[in-house]
């Protein structure tokens, strides 16, 4: 009986001490001032801000993102460890000081964490050899055509297709635009008269004097 009378001693005081514990800590947390911390988020090698990092207490459940320019505020209480990350770049933390002014305003530069992957070479193949028989034995779609490249170029094929082959919209426009220009010119222009071209008659005499040898 006196052994029971002493656990049950012992269990009381102990659920007793915890509950000291616990208020004590409620009260710490209670006295904490709340601090408007406020800050912008940059990268350490330029000065421009990040967007949508995270800035939060972990223990606290609260936090907020950045803005476009970086920039974020939220209420803390003095003490709390504060958690910055976005991705690619390494997480940081802030403890909040204790502080006589009800703001707290930092810039917090991250650093960029950089991941090097292994050199990974992707092959169609399992081999080199096969690779090579593959490429010797593949046939182009438009194999025959190249084989008979001396028959495609001959002078005559390409006449005979030049002639038979209608004009597209490009050539088209561009007859068009010649006959239209010849138009104007016999419309508008001075006319070309052979009769008042001196280097015209001089090779006239020339060729009378050929024929009387």
């Amino acid at each position: 009986m006196g052994k029971a009378r002493h656990i049950i001693f012992i269990t009381f005081f102990g659920i007793l001490f915890q509950l000291i514990l616990v208020h004590t800590a409620s009260s710490q947390e209670i006295e904490r001032d709340v601090i408007q911390f406020s800050g912008v988020v940059s990268d350490q090698d330029t000065v421009s801000g990040i967007m949508g990092a995270h800035v939060y207490v972990p223990k606290g459940g609260r936090g907020t993102t950045t803005n476009y320019y970086g920039y974020f505020s939220f209420p803390v209480l003095e003490g709390d460890s504060v958690v910055v990350s976005v991705v690619g770049y390494q997480k940081t933390s802030v403890i909040i000081p204790e502080l006589e002014e009800d703001s707290y305003t930092i810039i917090v530069a991250m650093a960029e964490d950089t991941t090097y992957l292994p050199e990974l070479e992707i092959l169609p193949f399992p081999t080199e050899e096969m690779f090579k028989e593959a490429v010797l034995a593949y046939r182009l779609p438009n194999q025959g055509d190249l084989l008979n490249m001396d028959r495609n170029l001959d002078p005559m094929t390409l006449m005979e297709m030049a002639r038979v082959t209608p004009m597209d919209g490009s050539l088209n426009h561009k007859y068009f635009m010649q006959q239209q220009a010849i138009y104007w010119n016999d419309a508008y222009g001075p006319r070309y008269n052979p009769l008042l071209n001196p280097f015209a008659w001089a090779e006239f005499f020339k060729s009378i004097k050929k024929k009387k040898k």
